[in-house]
């Protein structure tokens, strides 16, 4: 393991614990290589250090920090090892702990020390002097090794609350003792912004020790206290990924950074970085295998989406008024969602979004404004289903039904057999460029099956179609009527290995409304693949 210079200076600190605090979120399981992936994404993304877990504490992070050393050469970040103070009544020398840390061959180690009166005593089990012994011996020994250390001192925030002076007395004796930053953990999640900024500048003015910021957002205030922190004079903040963490998370990486770039004017990240952050904060997501939140602030999909017809007229003249900063600043793109709430505006922004010339014919702007509002009272939803929704308009502008392929008749059956299991298959009748084709295929399930169906009709005519996959299909009963009666939506998600688009079908007929949604698919990946309709 290699590292070149830091990207910024040491004046402030950008500390990522997403391997190891993340890592503790439920439905998270990082194996070796996940880790050596997403440390390659925080590295590209500029963070200054990289937690990777604790060494010694079990065989994944051993395994990860012996394979960093060979595998990655980081750009920008510092590997850090977590661990402890050395055990009480020992000495850090012999503690088979904090050998574990200097073999990890991190260059830094964050110690996490006990700051809370009653934890020391009840957790630990030891006196409040001889844990300031263990901060000052475990700090003084590793320092004397030539690394770098970082102290969080745990569960700070509530030891305060307790016992000021004691809680004090760590940080002072972690700062006496060569740590570089102490971080004041809310531990527990429970602090607001203001308490946070209050104690920070206390600790600071008492103690003069240089501090960090670790946030848990429990009150849904982490990324709030992080800043608050900084106000009040911290200039180390510790944050993971998309905001993973042990119960509701920790303080989110990249609201936290955007923030510090755009809001402050600090530069925390190398020059051209923060474009790329919603591209990393999808990578993650998907190496860890959470779907991205859509809503998340900045890197969400929705984050700079529109939907109401004020604001879409209010964009169409400048975006800056209904958007708090360029979405292209951290790599997102603003989106007009079209609904039955859009106005001509949302319609004419969202036909310039799909490259769509509406000119100025605000008759054909008012026909797909009645279009659309008609349509999503039958039950179709366009802002979910943009390939449907750019069908329909550019049906609206050309005059006529973009068709490559004319449905005669389909059917999909279900046959129950006597040993418990199904069968499904589907045929389908079209006719494609003046030629009638009858196809037949099973498959797992009658959608599957219709898809199946669908492409052995029509593959041969249009080889493009040997790309589409369909990625994902979801089914909501819509309101109105009960039971099996129901009107039925079905949105699908189709790729082709570039791209993936979404479309839309409604029917009181679960399979109607699929077929629907599978013509639209096809159609709109023909489009995509530049062929010319066959009438």
């Amino acid at each position: 393991m290699t590292t070149k210079a830091n990207a910024t200076d040491d004046s402030f600190h950008v500390f990522d614990t997403t391997l190891r605090d993340g890592a503790q979120r439920e439905g998270i399981n990082l194996t070796v290589a996940d880790k050596l992936t997403i440390a390659r994404h925080l590295d590209t993304f500029g963070v200054g250090y990289i937690e990777g877990g604790w060494p010694g504490a079990n065989p994944r992070d051993t395994e990860f920090f012996a394979r960093a050393q060979k595998e990655i050469t980081f750009e920008n970040a510092q590997l850090v090892a977590f661990g402890a103070t050395r055990r009480a009544g020992g000495s850090a020398a012999d503690d088979p702990q904090v050998k574990a840390l200097l073999n990890s061959g991190a260059p830094v180690i964050t110690l996490v020390a006990k700051s809370h009166d009653r934890h020391v005593e009840l957790a630990l089990r030891t006196t409040l002097e001889e844990n300031l012994e263990m901060v000052r011996d475990t700090v003084s020994h590793l320092r004397e090794q030539g690394r770098r250390v970082f102290v969080d001192c745990e569960h700070f925030f509530d030891g305060y609350r307790a016992n000021a002076a004691y809680a004090k007395s760590v940080v002072r004796t972690a700062h006496e003792a060569g740590a570089e930053v102490v971080i004041l953990c809310d531990t527990n999640g429970g602090m607001l912004p203001a308490q946070v900024q209050a104690v920070v500048a206390t600790v600071i003015a008492d103690t003069g020790a240089r501090l960090g910021i670790h946030a848990q957002d429990d009150t849904g205030c982490a990324v709030a206290n992080t800043l608050a922190a900084v106000d009040a004079g911290a200039t180390h903040v510790q944050c993971t990924a998309n905001g993973y963490g042990e119960r509701v998370g920790n303080a989110n990486l990249f609201p936290v950074v955007a923030a510090l770039e755009l809001k402050y004017g600090m530069k925390v990240l190398p020059e051209g970085a923060l474009a790329e952050m919603t591209r990393i904060s999808h990578a993650i997501a998907e190496v860890v295998n959470l779907t991205p939140s859509t809503h998340q602030p900045y890197v969400g999909v929705s984050a700079f989406a529109h939907k109401a017809g004020l604001h879409a007229s209010a964009i169409k003249v400048d975006p800056d008024l209904y958007q708090h900063i360029d979405p292209e600043l951290v790599g997102n793109t603003m989106r007009m969602l079209v609904s039955d709430m859009a106005g001509r505006a949302s319609i004419e922004l969202k036909g310039k979004e799909l490259g769509v010339d509406l000119g100025d014919d605000r008759v054909l702007v008012g026909r797909v404004v009645e279009r659309v509002k008609e349509r999503e009272l039958q039950g179709y939803t366009y802002e979910a289903a943009d390939a449907s929704f750019e069908l329909l308009l550019r049906g609206e502008v050309e005059g006529r039904a973009r068709r490559y392929f004319r449905t005669e008749s389909w059917r999909a059956i279900v046959e129950d057999r006597p040993d418990g299991t199904h069968a499904n298959e589907a045929t389908v009748k079209l006719w494609a460029k003046g030629e009638r084709i009858v196809a037949t295929a099973e498959g797992n399930g009658p959608v599957n099956a219709l898809d199946r169906a669908l492409r052995v009709a029509l593959e041969r005519i249009y080889p493009q179609l040997a790309k589409l996959e369909l990625i994902d299909y979801k089914v909501r009963i819509l309101e109105g009527r009960t039971g099996t009666e129901s009107t039925t939506r079905v949105l699908i998600t189709t790729g082709d290995g570039t791209g993936d688009w979404a479309t839309v079908g409604v029917a009181e007929n679960v399979i109607a409304a699929s077929w629907q949604a599978l013509e639209d698919a096809y159609t709109y990946g023909l489009l995509r693949a530049g062929v010319e309709p066959a009438e």
